[in-house]
C-alpha cells in the first residue's frame, strides 16, 4: 500500500503544475465492484484520450472519505464522493476535524441505499437487524456514514446493538456466501456489479425497504437524503423497494489549475455517451443538475464550462 501511495503521491505533484504538459492524475474511486470504480476507469480512459499530454488513471480505496483525504493530502487529483460526506468534509463535521481543501467540478448520479439480508435471515426492516452480524462497508466509506445513520434512525446503536464487521463490497458478498455475515450495507450506483453477482449466485437474497427512516435521517442531517426506489429487475430479481438516496459528487482539490478543471469539466460531459457505455449511471449527467452541488462550492473551471454551456 505505502509503495501505491507513493506513486499516487508523485504523480499528483506531477498534476499539481496543472494544466502544462505531462499532467499525470490519479482518480481515487472506490472498491472494485462497485461503480465509483468502474465509472473512474471509464473516465480515467476519455481524460488521457482527449486531454493532451494527459495520462489519467483510476486508484482503488475505501471510497468517500478516504478520497477526500486523498485530495487534500496531494495524493490524488480526483476523487468521487457521496454529497453527505462531502458536506461533512467542507463544514470539517462528521468524519473530519477540520474543513478540506476541495472543490466540485459536478454533481453525477444517485447512489441508492442497499440493505442486503442473506438467505434465510428473518429481517423487514432495519430495526429487525438489531443483534445480527451486519458489515457496514469499509473504515473512511461513505457507504458506512450512511448505514450508521440508517441504523441510528432505527433507533439502534451501530456499535453496540449489532455485531459490527467493516467489509468492502467484495467481501461483504463473499461473507454471505460463506454464510458468516446476516446482512451487509452497501451504498451505491445501479446496477453495482457485486450485488449483481451475490443475487446470481444467491437469488434468495432479498433486500430491505428502508423507506421508514428516512424522515429520521433528513431530520438530522438534512434534504441531502432523499426517497428513492430500486427497481429490482437491474439484479434480475422481481418487484422494487423503497429505500435512502444520495448524490455523488466530483470532487478535486481547490488548488487545482483553473483551465485543468474546465478540461476535465468539458471532457466528462462532451464524452457521455462513451462513459455510459461503461457504465449505465453515466446516462445521468446533466449540465443543469451537475451544478447542484452545494454546500461545496464548484470550482472555478467547472463553473466556468457550466456558464459557457447554459
Amino acid at each position: 500500500m505505502k509503495r501505491i501511495l507513493t506513486v499516487v503521491a508523485v504523480a499528483a505533484l506531477i498534476a499539481g503544475c496543472g494544466g502544462g504538459p505531462g499532467n499525470r492524475l490519479s482518480i481515487a474511486t472506490g472498491g472494485t465492484t462497485g461503480v465509483y470504480y468502474v465509472y473512474g476507469g471509464g473516465l480515467a480512459s476519455q481524460l488521457s484520450n482527449n486531454i493532451a499530454n494527459t495520462q489519467a488513471t483510476a486508484s482503488v480505496t475505501s471510497a468517500s472519505i478516504e478520497n477526500i483525504k486523498l485530495l487534500a493530502t496531494g495524493k490524488a487529483d480526483i476523487g468521487f464522493s457521496q454529497s453527505d460526506t462531502a458536506a461533512d468534509a467542507v463544514n470539517g463535521t462528521g468524519s473530519f476535524t477540520e474543513k478540506q481543501p476541495v472543490k466540485a467540478l459536478a454533481r453525477i448520479y444517485d447512489n441508492y441505499a442497499h440493505v442486503v439480508v442473506a438467505p434465510g435471515v428473518t429481517a423487514e426492516k432495519v430495526a429487525d437487524l438489531k443483534g445480527k452480524t451486519v458489515s457496514l462497508g469499509p473504515p473512511n466509506s461513505g457507504t458506512q456514514v450512511v448505514a450508521r445513520r440508517m441504523l441510528e434512525a432505527a433507533g439502534l446503536n451501530p456499535d453496540s446493538d449489532i455485531s459490527k464487521q467493516q467489509l468492502s463490497i467484495n467481501e461483504s458478498v463473499q461473507a454471505v456466501k460463506d454464510g458468516t455475515i446476516d446482512a451487509f450495507v452497501w451504498v451505491g450506483g445501479l446496477p453495482t456489479a457485486g450485488v449483481v453477482d451475490l443475487a446470481t449466485s444467491k437469488p434468495d437474497m432479498k433486500m430491505l425497504d428502508t423507506s421508514d427512516v428516512l424522515a429520521g435521517m433528513q431530520a438530522k442531517y438534512g434534504k441531502q437524503y432523499v426517497g428513492l426506489d430500486i427497481d429490482m429487475d437491474v439484479y434480475k430479481l422481481t418487484g422494487s423497494v423503497k429505500t435512502v438516496g444520495i448524490a455523488n459528487v466530483l470532487l478535486v482539490p481547490d488548488s487545482m489549475n483553473e483551465q485543468l478543471a474546465y478540461d476535465i469539466t468539458r471532457t466528462l460531459f462532451e464524452k457521455k455517451a462513451e462513459l455510459a457505455k461503461v457504465h449505465p449511471e453515466a446516462e445521468k449527467l446533466d449540465r443543469a443538475l451537475a451544478q447542484q452541488v452545494e454546500p461545496v462550492a464548484l470550482h472555478p473551471g467547472a463553473a466556468r464550462y457550466f456558464k459557457e454551456n447554459g
